[in-house]
């Protein structure tokens, strides 16, 4: 199964993940190491307990787990045997009171172990041994065999030790020490990772409010942290205050090219009145036209200039006081049923906005009607018009400053051009969005989007 990008990409999923395979990795290189090595101590089964099981009788002593016994239709041909089979063959059927010859050992995992070993597994298990080079005073199997014996009236029996179909039981053992180191260190892992991923989360926070706030204070240092973060702190702050520069650079030159322009607009009006009478119309229209742009200019720029009060603010009342407004002036504007959404905005500003929108639905549909809504953690206020809408190569264009549809000098009709592109600027200070949607059945749909 595949993660999906947006979390594979993140920086605290790549630390914990690395962290996390290399872990695997070493215990698997662990598990191969472990698992080809020698076993441990063997499990073996000595001559009573063999004896007991054949008997039917319970086990009095519990070295090993319980040995199954069960009827078979015939024994295996007896394989070769070495001394010490042989000897146990013979000692058992001693015992039992049988032919030796009724008794088949199939075993061959004596042969993986030194005397030395078996030596030390008897004593380990409190069995008496002889000294060195003298027989054991008890008899035993090492497990994994079968012992067959034919009983009186023909049948056979056979007794084995328990097998285990996947793991030895020291494996097992081994496995969930694995298991519980490593969900030990995967905590560790986690709070590594989340350590290291915070400060990339704390700068990303930075530059959304940033986004949000051009003129939010400047980041303080943080108490914890490398050399690094300090160095991005300060780089961030600088960076920050050479946009708000160049922003108030930028808006002030505007500023002062548009005030500007109305002297020499002043000196045209007074030369205006010498011209032709068919002429004095027209760029008497021209200049009207000029005049307004250039106000529209300056209130732009000192609406952008003015520094921002946000406060937290009812967006469904501040909405019902513009429609409200509006529809006093004699505007056929309507605020359908909204949501009481509460947001930390400029209260001027979105009344601008929300001004400028119902004005454009009013002065090209005919109506407009607005509703507020969340949707994705966000406040969505659309103004819906019946108006014949914008081509869809047009409604990024009519974003642009200055930009008309509307090809007429008339003011009336066609408006400045500024109302959409004060709007998204608006929007975007908040750290939203403005867009334009046509409607199937006909009409246009101002969307505008504001973080809650």
């Amino acid at each position: 199964m595949r993660l999906p990008s947006r979390i594979t990409s993140t920086l605290f999923a790549q630390v914990l993940g690395l962290t996390l395979v290399v872990l695997c990795l070493a215990e698997a290189i662990n598990t191969l190491i472990v698992f080809n090595l020698p076993p441990p101590t063997p499990v073996f089964y000595t001559q009573t307990e063999i004896e007991q099981a054949l008997r039917r009788e319970p086990a009095t002593s519990r070295t090993a787990d319980q040995l199954i016994v069960r009827q078979i239709s015939a024994a295996q041909a007896r394989p070769d045997e070495h001394p010490g089979q042989v000897r146990f063959r013979e000692s058992v059927a001693r015992d039992m009171a049988i032919s030796p010859d009724a008794l088949v050992i199939t075993s061959s995992s004596a042969d993986r172990y030194t005397v030395r070993e078996l030596h030390e597994a008897m004593r380990a298990a409190g069995h008496p041994q002889g000294g060195p080079g003298q027989p054991h005073q008890e008899g035993f199997l090492i497990a994994p065999f079968k012992l067959d014996m034919r009983r009186a009236d023909g049948q056979w029996i056979e007794v084995t030790p328990p097998r285990h179909e996947f793991l030895e039981p020291w494996q097992q053992h081994i496995l969930i020490w694995f298991g519980l180191s490593f969900l030990a260190v995967v905590p560790f892992s986690y709070l590594f990772a989340r350590r290291l991923a915070a400060p990339i989360t704390w700068f990303a926070a930075a530059a959304d409010r940033l986004g949000r706030d051009p003129r939010a204070p400047p980041l303080s240092l943080p108490k914890r942290g490398g050399a690094e973060i300090r160095l991005a702190t300060h780089a961030f702050n600088d960076m920050q205050e050479r946009l708000r520069r160049y922003v108030e650079d930028r808006t002030s030159m505007i500023g002062a090219i548009a005030h500007d322009l109305r002297t020499p607009l002043t000196r045209l009006r007074f030369r205006v009145e010498s011209a032709p009478e068919d002429l004095r119309e027209k760029m008497t229209a021209d200049m009207d036209q000029m005049e307004a742009m250039i106000a529209a200019t300056l209130a732009f720029v000192r609406d952008t200039a003015t520094e921002p009060k946000r406060t937290k603010l009812e967006l469904s009342s501040l909405l019902e006081s513009v429609t409200d407004d509006m529809a006093e002036t004699g505007a056929n504007v309507r605020l359908e049923d909204s949501e009481r959404v509460v947001i930390n905005a400029d209260s001027l500003a979105l009344r601008r906005l929300f001004s400028n929108l119902l004005e454009n639905a009013v002065k090209f549909g005919g109506a407009a009607r607005a509703r507020l809504f969340i949707e994705n953690q966000a406040a969505v206020v659309e103004v819906q018009d019946d108006g014949p809408g914008v081509p869809e190569s047009e409604l990024e264009r009519v974003f642009a400053p200055f930009y008309r549809r509307e090809p007429s000098r008339n003011r009336k009709t066609g408006g400045i051009g500024l109302g959409l592109s004060v709007a998204r600027s608006i929007a975007r200070s908040h750290g939203g969005e403005l867009v334009l949607v046509n409607r199937p059945g006909g009409g246009l749909t101002a969307r505008a989007t504001l973080p809650v």
